[in-house]
């Protein structure tokens, strides 16, 4: 397929998932077994197009003056893609497959309207009700934290070290460009591409296989080293879902020690089983039931809870998701984070302590959050994370955005990572 089709085909998709209020995976999904003509390029060519639309959905729409799938389809090309209007028109000349073009209103208006003068949201491509609370987390610097979030994301690896080391990892995936990450000790990074290029499929790689690494977002890599687990402890993973963290534990304590990764919905730690025994881990026990837990309780060194949360952080990844938020979903996570905090929080011993994860960048899920269970569990106290941080990557590591050295949130602009919060908590007596 030529640009033309590709474009059409993402209109396509971008119209359905408006029409629909469906996920961009299933509409993308569906398209392509619609057209089974269009090849792999073709289809991550689409993709790309649909996502990077998602993303800056709402400034493109501001300055196309027009927020429709065709708007926005030549607004990715326009403004990430690097093409001009001249190029486009040359370019889709004769060819039947592409879309309509542009009116002269909707060109007129995008080369007369400057990103500045749109509302503070729309320069950052955030529901607008959303901007209160990440100036609360961010103050001044939330613009650019929101803008952060709407770059393409890169391919972050985890070495697995129970079966081989980063520069082994690197090596057998130099075609690929991996290179090793600035903080994660272990990560792997294969950078984003651009335009129509599609990143490598390394999961269909026999060192995929092997178990020598995980597809692991580097923040996520972080924020298992930051729980500083030791070889030999106890450890519970209270809400593993596909277990990334617990595997990153496992392989942190060398197999030595214990970890219980436990989670409430079975269809998502489901995938566990197959990724432990592929990771070579001897060391992990996985429960789907409170009841396997029931004599653990006060027993564990330390308790990880990467709570269900809104997701903010994963915005890069998961674009139309961005757009699917409400308040009140907000307020369900919130929640849903009180209730795991609160039942949780009894598995830890004396001494032990409580590491408490999102994927969020949003102050009413993470750092209030934080107050709350302090205030009403006062044998808990934060522990000073920026110490921890300044020990494991370094005095001369960048460094992640912190309010009181307590608490420290990673994001796309202050780490190249998703977005993540972390916080561990002593438990006193």
């Amino acid at each position: 397929m030529r640009l033309g089709g590709r474009l059409a085909g993402a209109i396509e998709v971008l119209a359905d998932i408006e029409a629909r209020r469906r996920p961009v995976a299933d509409a993308l999904k569906d398209w392509g077994l619609a057209h089974r003509f269009a090849g792999s390029g073709d289809r991550a060519a689409i993709g790309n197009i649909v996502y990077d639309a998602l993303r800056m959905k709402l400034s493109h729409a501001w300055l196309m003056d027009d927020d429709s799938a065709h708007a926005l389809g030549y607004a990715v090309m326009l403004r990430q893609w690097g093409k001009s209007a001249e190029q486009l028109v040359a370019e889709f000349d004769g060819d039947k497959f592409a879309p309509e073009p542009l009116s002269e209103t909707t060109l007129s208006a995008f080369a007369s309207r400057a990103l500045s003068d749109a509302p503070a949201h729309v320069q950052g491509d955030v529901p607008d009700w959303v901007q209160a609370s990440l100036e609360a987390s961010f103050g001044e610097d939330w613009l650019r934290q929101a803008q952060a979030l709407n770059q393409r994301p890169t391919l972050d690896l985890r070495a697995n070290t129970l079966k081989a080391t980063r520069e082994k990892v690197i090596k057998a995936l130099s075609d690929a460009g991996a290179a090793a990450t600035r903080l994660a000790r272990q990560g792997v990074r294969i950078a984003a591409g651009e335009g129509p290029s599609r990143l490598p499929n390394v999961t269909a790689e026999l060192s995929f296989q092997k178990g020598w690494f995980e597809v692991q977002d580097e923040g996520s890599q972080i924020v298992a080293d930051l729980a500083g687990v030791q070889e030999g402890e106890q450890v519970l993973d209270y809400c593993a879902g596909g277990g990334g963290k617990t595997l990153a534990l496992s392989a942190s304590m060398n197999n030595k020690g214990q970890v219980h990764a436990f989670d409430t919905d079975r269809k998502r730690l489901a995938p566990i089983i197959e990724r432990l025994k592929r990771a070579g881990t001897r060391n992990v026990q996985v429960h789907d039931r409170a009841e396997g837990l029931k004599s653990y309780v006060g027993k564990f060194d330390r308790v990880l809870v990467d709570a269900p949360c809104t997701g903010t952080g994963t915005w890069r990844r998961r674009p139309d998701t961005k757009w699917r938020l409400t308040p009140h979903n907000l307020e369900e996570r919130v929640e849903q984070q009180t209730q795991a905090l609160d039942q949780a929080k009894t598995f830890v011993r004396p001494g032990g302590e409580l590491l408490y994860v999102t994927c969020s960048v949003l102050p009413e899920e993470n750092e209030r959050q934080m107050e709350r269970f302090c205030t009403q569990n006062p044998e808990f106290s934060m522990r000073p994370v920026l110490d921890r941080w300044n020990s494991i990557f370094g005095a001369q590591a960048i460094k992640p955005h912190s309010t009181d050295g307590h608490s420290v949130t990673l994001t796309p602009a202050t780490t190249d990572t998703d977005g993540f919060f972390f916080c561990a908590m002593k438990r006193t007596a």
